[in-house]
């Protein structure tokens, strides 16, 4: 399996391709970020962007919101650096940690904002993982389509024509890089964040499924994305701060730490020193897990690789921290089991199913007995509820 000869990502990783120096299209982007974009520029087409906004609706903005970094940055840049009166909207996915519903709290008492926190159907949502991870390899589509489709809803129902995200993808991903000025439209959500499944494809899968338990559309409807016509129409712009700033997570972290008293925890799979890095959901170490079983590289990889392209790892060293946290059989596994039904061998089964060429896994019996030592200490208390 090759690998970029600057980061540690492989080939399998979704939408990376490799120039001819053996760089990944990721860290080229990055290059441009850093070299070639003129950000004073940005900045003030941020500016003439807010004036159209600022003053001119009960809420200036909505902030999507889920406690983690970059929603906690982009909430306390939008009322302390652009002077906007926001909507914070949560979808909330249902396996909210300790130390993030703290963080939230905290957030909202020192900034002070309304806050919308949904909680969908416990049953669905634990259909849903099942049905995506037999179909896709992936048990997180109720979380990607919900905290994208649900903020946009609630922008049509209150009028709220602006929507501000936080990390542009151009990041992290190839589906758009910083000359595209990235946009959440219906195209975007289609091809980035639904898995290919729309929401009458779910409505069958889960019917098919469990026949016992008919489900209909508007059992879904928290997580069907407004058409493209009705956003036209009500004029709703979503769009990115990281388009106009120039995004820097270890920075950003800083700010939210001391300003805000935020905090940062222990996940699953990756170093102690990226303690801010989703820190939102009990699974996190298992989707992680789930990436390393189908494309051969897990958070520890990415993370690294984010350091190597703004100059604060070398490579030998990010080499040495993905052999030691990525690959290793998670605890959150135990929880994911219980609330499924599924037994331990079904999962590996499944997930294998997905597998990305050249990417190669080992066989189930050597991937289980390859298991994370440390479980973070909330997990036990989490686990106890019954979902």
């Amino acid at each position: 399996m090759k690998f970029c000869s600057n980061c540690v990502i492989p080939e399998t990783a979704e939408t990376h391709s490799f120039s001819s120096d053996g760089s990944c299209s990721v860290c080229n982007q990055i290059d441009i970020k850093k070299s070639k974009i003129d950000w004073k520029n940005r900045k003030l087409k941020l500016e003439e962007l807010i004036k159209n906004y600022r003053g001119k609706f009960t809420y200036d903005c909505i902030i999507p919101f889920s406690g983690g970094k970059d929603s906690v940055f982009a909430l306390w840049y939008a009322i302390k650096k652009l002077e906007l009166k926001p909507l914070v909207v949560r979808f909330n996915h249902l396996f909210m940690r300790e130390t993030v519903e703290k963080n939230v709290e905290k957030c909202l008492k020192k900034l002070g904002a309304d806050f919308i926190d949904f909680r969908p159907d416990s049953k669905i949502v634990k259909k849903m993982m099942i049905e995506t991870l037999i179909r896709r390899g992936d048990f997180c589509c109720h979380c990607h389509t919900g905290v994208t489709a649900y903020p946009l809803k609630i922008a049509i129902e209150k009028s709220i024509p602006l929507i501000l995200y936080g990390a542009p993808s151009a990041e992290y991903s190839s589906f758009y890089d910083y000359d595209d000025f990235e946009e959440l439209t219906v195209e975007k959500f289609n091809r980035n964040v639904n898995l290919g499944i729309n929401a009458e494809d779910i409505v069958g899968m889960l019917n098919e499924r469990f026949p016992h338990e008919k489900v209909g559309l508007r059992d879904v409807e928290p997580w069907i994305f407004p058409d493209q016509r009705t956003l036209n129409v009500k004029k709703i712009k979503a769009t990115y701060l990281g388009n106009y700033i120039p995004w820097d997570v270890r920075k950003q972290v800083e700010i939210i730490k001391r300003e805000l008293d935020w905090e940062g925890d222990e996940v699953e799979g990756i170093p102690e020193q990226y303690d801010y890095e989703k820190i939102e959901c009990v699974l996190q170490g298992l989707r992680d897990y789930t990436k390393y079983l189908k494309r051969g590289f897990g958070r520890t990889s990415h993370l690294t690789s984010i350091d190597i392209r703004n100059d604060r790892m070398k490579r030998e060293e990010a080499v040495e921290l993905v052999r030691n946290h990525d690959g290793y059989r998670p605890h959150a596994l135990d929880y994911f089991l219980k609330i499924t039904g599924m037994t331990e061998d079904e999962y590996y089964e499944t997930v294998l199913r997905h597998v990305v060429a050249p990417h190669k896994p080992e066989d189930i019996n050597t991937l289980k007995s390859r298991k994370s030592n440390k479980k973070p200490k909330d997990f036990d208390n989490f686990f106890k509820k019954t979902f």
